[in-house]
């Protein structure tokens, strides 16, 4: 054998050696399929549970009643009269989905302020006047129920477009508390929504998620009666597998009413954190 057909030799066994070698990991590879949704879209049945930051803008009044009605009630800024202060809130999340672009619904969040202070002006709450420099200690409890239906008419595997049908059901409750006296005010009652919603993956395990919901009683209806509620969330996904993830975002909500000489406006805003459990 001469040179030449020596060398030829040599470079065709390592040419057979790499084929031979590299054909089975080229059979391993298995590219990831055109229908197959993103990490996290697996699912029928989803759990989540964040903790809320907001800071909070409250504005409550509450006219006499029974022998007392007719007096007016004062505009009282929680905040600034009651020496609120802010704090970090849970939320829960469950979500059922029999098919891939019809989910139902329930969200729980509870908010409480609990706080004392002594006022720094005169106040009219449930018709008891509450003098200047009085200790008083006050109790703000609003929990939200939120039941609702979301179709996607949109779902592809970068996400998903839909919209959602909601009943939000409010429950406000208001105390005063001081050596004098304690009254409260409470307002509840379900506030139908409609909203949008809309998913997008960064990356096959990474989602940005944002959701508009409101709805609206308008004064031209009845000048006694009012209400609005308007919800906004924009969150981001990081789910590691398609049974968990963690998440990240900010949330607004924005409620308000009138019910005759009652009003209420709560106004919360900030970021939360959570995880969320799928099966």
């Amino acid at each position: 054998m001469n040179r030449l057909d020596s060398r030829f030799y040599r470079w065709a066994v390592v040419a057979l050696t790499v084929l031979g070698t590299a054909a089975p990991a080229a059979a391993q590879y298995k590219p990831r399929a055109l229908n197959d949704p993103a990490t996290g879209e697996k699912y029928h049945i989803e759990a989540g549970a964040d903790y809320w930051f907001p800071t909070s803008d409250i504005v409550i009044a509450s006219a006499g009643s029974g022998a007392l009605e007719g007096l007016a009630g004062s505009q009282i800024d929680a905040r600034r009269d009651l020496g609120l202060t802010d704090h970090h809130f849970p939320s829960l999340q469950v979500q059922l989905r029999p098919a891939r672009s019809h989910k139902f619904r329930l969200n729980y969040i509870p908010v409480n302020f609990t706080q004392t202070t002594t006022l720094k002006k005169d106040i009219v709450f449930n018709g008891i006047r509450y003098a200047l420099n009085l200790p008083v200690n006050s109790v703000l409890d609003w929990k939200t129920y939120e039941i609702g239906y979301e179709y996607d008419f949109v779902v592809k595997n970068w996400g998903f477009v839909g919209f959602d049908l909601q009943a939000k059901y409010t429950d406000v409750n208001v105390q005063l508390a001081s050596p004098l006296a304690t009254e409260f005010a409470h307002a509840r009652g379900p506030i139908p929504a409609i909203g949008g919603i809309a998913r997008v993956y960064v990356v096959p395990n990474i989602s940005i998620t944002g959701e508009l919901s409101g709805f609206k009683i308008p004064d031209s209806i009845d000048n006694r009666y009012n209400a609005h509620y308007i919800d906004f969330d924009l969150y981001g996904t990081v789910n590691f597998t398609n049974n968990i993830g963690v998440k990240g975002g900010f949330r607004s909500r924005d409620v308000g009413y009138l019910i005759k000489s009652d009003s209420g406006a709560f106004t919360l805003n900030g970021i939360y954190f959570g995880a969320v459990l799928r099966y």
